[in-house]
């Protein structure tokens, strides 16, 4: 490799002007994201006006369910990957009596950890919408489909995987 390609540095070793845009670009968006941290109520309700502005272009446009079907399937993994637990006890070597309280002094209560925090949880979510809204700017991604069928495949694969999930939820509660 030449002396000049690495990323974002111009033939001198100096970075170059649009590697320091793009990284002052970033800060600025992380400082905005570690801005809003405290905020959740505030942060969900954008996320949920954006999701209104979304759906509503959605239904105006009459098209790209292809996108808005995705888009669900993403959310439902988000959202299971928030109700699950980030080291499932059912996997521990505990032996069959399953989890318990602590009975010493010495042994450590864990708390229920998720495996996708909330604010995650919401980032995602949020960059999902924003994605699927450009996406309905592209002609290329209206494939056209018979949206009926698409929504009863989501619901009844929302029902199976929801089904399974709360199954796994209380088997871990209950032993």
């Amino acid at each position: 490799m030449s002396e000049g390609d690495s990323v974002g540095e111009s033939i001198h070793g100096k970075p170059s002007a649009i590697g320091r845009f793009f990284t002052r670009l970033g800060q600025i968006y992380q400082s905005w994201l570690d801005k809003s941290t405290p905020f959740s109520a505030v942060r969900w309700a954008v996320t949920l006006i954006l999701t209104a502005i979304y759906m509503i272009r959605v239904y105006i446009l009459q098209g790209w369910y292809i996108v808005t079907y995705a888009l669900g399937i993403y959310h439902l993994n988000l959202f299971i990957a928030f109700l699950s637990p980030k080291v499932d006890p059912s996997l521990l070597d505990d032996g069959d009596e399953g989890p318990a309280l602590p009975t010493k002094q010495n042994e450590e209560f864990r708390p229920f950890i998720r495996r996708l925090p909330e604010f995650k949880f919401w980032h995602s979510a949020t960059k999902g919408i924003v994605i699927a809204m450009i996406c309905t700017f592209f002609e290329a991604f209206n494939v056209p489909v018979f949206w009926p069928i698409l929504v009863m495949y989501f619901i009844m694969l929302f029902c199976i995987t929801m089904k399974r999930q709360i199954k796994v939820s209380l088997s871990c509660f209950i032993s």
